[in-house]
């Protein structure tokens, strides 16, 4: 009842609206404020490291195995990616554009966050994430996904019978 509810109706876009610009200013202004500031993460993961040991670790040992391996010998590409992936989500859900992308990627960065220690809005940035993800193209029916959903649809669609002529030919 509920999911059909965020999934359908007006009533629901709307709800849903206001979490998604809430959330889209949160990803856009902390990623902008990265952008501009500068940014380097070297101190946080070495910190999420930090916070791996002892009896009961906030970090777990594959994130931290993560964390040593591939995100600090790689610092450069997070230090780009974090802050443009925060904006470019921001905007996405400000937009109303590829809304449950956008609102899954800024889950996983959510997640990544939680996973190296830190809490924050990250638990209630989620939860708010978690009834876009689940409304689907609901999320987005007041933003520009009102026209490039249908749109999108109707080229795969188009794509997909071309494909079939093709293949019977």
């Amino acid at each position: 009842m509920v999911v059909k509810w965020l999934r359908e109706h007006v009533s629901a876009a709307a709800v849903l609206t206001v979490f998604r610009l809430y959330l889209g200013y949160e990803w856009f202004m902390a990623g902008w404020h990265k952008v501009t500031g500068g940014f380097d993460a070297t101190g946080f993961l070495k910190g999420a490291l930090g916070k791996a040991t002892g009896e009961h670790p906030a970090v777990q040992g594959w994130w931290a195995s993560f964390i040593e391996h591939v995100a600090l010998p790689n610092v450069g590409f997070f230090n780009f990616l974090v802050p443009w992936g925060e904006v470019l989500v921001g905007i996405a859900l400000l937009l109303g554009v590829f809304t449950t992308f956008a609102a899954l990627m800024g889950a996983v960065m959510n997640f990544a966050f939680m996973f190296s220690g830190t809490t924050s809005t990250n638990p209630q940035m989620v939860l708010l994430t978690f009834f876009i993800l689940v409304a689907g193209a609901n999320a987005g029916k007041f933003g520009i996904d009102r026209w490039v959903i249908p749109y999108l649809r109707r080229y795969v669609s188009e794509y997909q019978n071309k494909r079939k002529i093709a293949s019977t030919s």
